[in-house]
C-alpha cells in the first residue's frame, strides 16, 4: 500500500490531521509560491504532525545556501529537491545534508527527461511531478499516468517512487494503479484555498489510498 505526504502545510491543525490519517509524510515549502512559509513557522507545523511523521522541506534552486540555513531552525528528516536536479545536485546535496534525499523530475506530457535514470540511480526517492510553466510544483495538473507507466517502470528500476502532481481523492486509485508508486503526494488537490487544506478532502484522500469507499 502506498504511503501518504501532504505536503504544502502552513497551518499546525492541517499537520495534526495529516498525523491523525496516518500519513508517513508531511510537508512544508521553502521554494516560492503560495505555500512557502518561514523556517519558523514551519518548525511550529511541523511540530504539530508529532515525531511519528517523517518532515519534508521542498527546496528550489537555492537549496544549496537555503538548506544550512533552514535546518538551524526546522528539523528536516527529508529535503525534496524540485527545480529539476540533476544527479550531481543530489551528491552535492548529501555534503550539506545528513538526512534523505529526494529529487523532483518533472515530466510534460509524455516526454521524459533524459536524466531521469541518473536521478533513480543516486536520490534516496524521484518524485514525480507535473511540469507546468513558471510554476515548481502545487498547480494541480495531472501526469499521464497511462501513458507514461511503461518507461517509467524501465527508468525506475527498483528504485523508489513518489507521485505528485494533481492527485486528488477522485483520481488517486488510478494513479496508483498506472504507477505503483511507495509514496503518493498531495497538496492543492486537498485545499480550499492554496495552504489551507480542507480535512473532509484530506480524509477522503487517505480512505481513496487505503481502498476504503466512501
Amino acid at each position: 500500500m502506498a504511503e501518504v505526504k501532504f505536503c504544502g502545510l502552513t497551518q499546525e491543525a492541517d499537520a495534526e490531521m495529516a498525523a491523525e490519517l496516518g500519513a508517513s509524510h508531511a510537508g512544508v515549502i521553502f521554494a516560492g509560491g503560495p505555500r512557502e512559509i518561514s523556517p519558523e513557522r514551519a518548525t511550529a507545523v511541523l511540530e504539530a504532525a508529532g515525531r511519528g511523521v517523517l518532515r519534508v522541506g521542498v527546496f528550489g534552486a537555492d537549496a544549496r545556501t537555503r538548506v544550512p540555513t533552514v535546518i538551524r531552525s526546522t528539523p528536516l528528516d527529508v529535503i525534496q529537491l524540485h527545480a529539476d536536479p540533476c544527479a550531481a545536485d543530489i551528491v552535492d546535496a548529501r555534503q550539506y545534508f545528513a538526512g534523505t534525499v529526494w529529487a523532483a523530475l518533472r515530466v510534460a506530457g509524455t516526454n521524459i527527461p533524459e536524466t531521469s535514470a541518473a536521478l533513480f540511480g543516486e536520490a534516496d526517492a524521484v518524485l514525480l511531478d507535473a511540469r507546468v510553466p513558471e510554476k515548481l510544483g502545487g498547480a494541480g495538473v495531472a501526469i499521464a499516468w497511462w501513458e507514461i507507466a511503461d518507461a517509467i517502470g524501465r527508468i525506475r528500476a527498483g528504485g523508489k517512487l513518489v507521485l505528485a502532481g494533481g492527485l486528488s481523492p477522485e483520481n488517486v486509485q488510478e494513479a496508483i494503479a498506472a504507477l505503483n508508486p511507495d509514496i503518493v503526494d498531495i497538496s492543492s488537490g486537498v485545499e480550499s484555498a492554496p495552504g489551507i487544506k480542507d480535512h473532509l478532502r484530506m480524509r477522503a484522500f487517505a480512505r481513496a489510498v487505503r481502498g476504503i469507499a466512501e
